[in-house]
């Protein structure tokens, strides 16, 4: 299901920006840059030198932040909410995104602007850069039609439909019942007129019980509900659904994003209801190794809440 890496829950208000939405069916994606942007941190000499005062107040203000990130006690939440439906992660997320989350999904990665608020557009600007992003990948390695492609966790469709209109085989899924319904709604709507080209096929599933062989296997911000071990297990099972390339997006995990995290876990709003895991470039790099993949290309969407990692990974023999 693709869900953002967002670290804020969008439950800000005030007035929208007038971001322009960036339709994942439009011809002219945006080549992507083969550098990633990274955040330089201060040397020990850079750091100014501060008096007891200033010290002092500094310490209080981080003694203040660990009082209230206790306080907030994010892990009992999360506790609460697993026994609330009766499982772990998967399962609070599958009851999350059937119900309260799916609504607010829907409307995020949707195009209306009623009742989307400033933050949520600028999720949704961030998710179509990545789809965008995604697709020019794709687009690199010569035309999609004909090639069979697995979207794992395909949310509303965003990245099926357009990958349809280009011919491509697609078999797409997701764990939510409620998402999977809604994507089939978008796709007969927006393919109705394409008699040339194979709906996509959609089926509820969860990444675990995918099976099959694809040309290519993509899999877009998904990984955030995963925590390392797992997310590191299931790199390795949609690796071996894939004949030629894997396309994933990651929350990464930095020293600044991890703190962002913790900070917006204190607000976790009325439908930020999920546990969400940053991963490491590095760890993910080290999974694909393992099982013999090479990253060939990589990308880094970043707007004002939305962050993510976007990796294209190939078999090490595949030039």
């Amino acid at each position: 299901m693709a869900f953002t890496g967002v670290l804020f829950p969008a439950t800000a208000t005030g007035a929208p920006h007038c971001h322009r939405h960036l339709h994942p069916l439009c011809p002219k994606s945006r080549r992507l840059s083969s550098t990633t942007r990274t955040l330089a941190l201060p040397s020990s000499t850079d750091l100014p030198v501060l008096d007891a005062p200033v010290a002092l107040a500094a310490a209080s203000s981080v003694a203040a932040l660990a009082a209230a990130l206790s306080l907030s006690d994010p892990e009992r939440r999360r506790r609460q909410q697993a026994e609330d439906v009766g499982g772990g992660d998967k399962e609070v997320v599958r009851d999350y995104f059937n119900n309260t989350g799916f609504e607010r999904w829907k409307k995020i990665y949707g195009e209306a602007t009623e009742g989307v608020n400033s933050v949520q557009l600028d999720i949704r600007l961030g998710h179509a850069k990545t789809v965008e992003n995604a697709l020019s990948m794709l687009r690199d390695g010569g035309p999609l039609a004909g090639l069979s492609v697995c979207d794992a966790g395909c949310g509303t469709g965003s990245l099926s439909i357009p990958l349809a209109s280009e011919g491509a085989l697609v078999s797409a899924s997701d764990i939510s019942a409620a998402m999977v319904a809604e994507a089939e709604r978008q796709a007969r709507e927006a393919l109705a007129d394409r008699p040339d080209i194979q709906m996509p096929k959609f089926e509820v599933k969860d990444l675990e019980s995918l099976d099959g062989k694809f040309d290519i296997v993509v899999c877009l911000d998904v990984l955030i509900h995963y925590p390392q071990g797992k997310a590191e297990a299931m790199i390795a099972h949609l690796a071996s659904l894939a004949e030629s390339r894997l396309v994933l997006s990651f929350a990464p995990k930095t020293l600044y994003y991890d703190l962002l995290k913790r900070v917006g876990e204190l607000f976790p709003g009325p439908s930020k209801a999920t546990r969400a895991y940053l991963h490491a470039e590095r760890d993910v790099e080290r999974a694909l190794e393992k099982v013999g993949w090479r990253v060939r290309n990589r990308g880094f969407i970043r707007t004002q809440f939305y962050f993510a990692k976007l990796v294209e990974a190939v078999p090490v023999g595949l030039a």
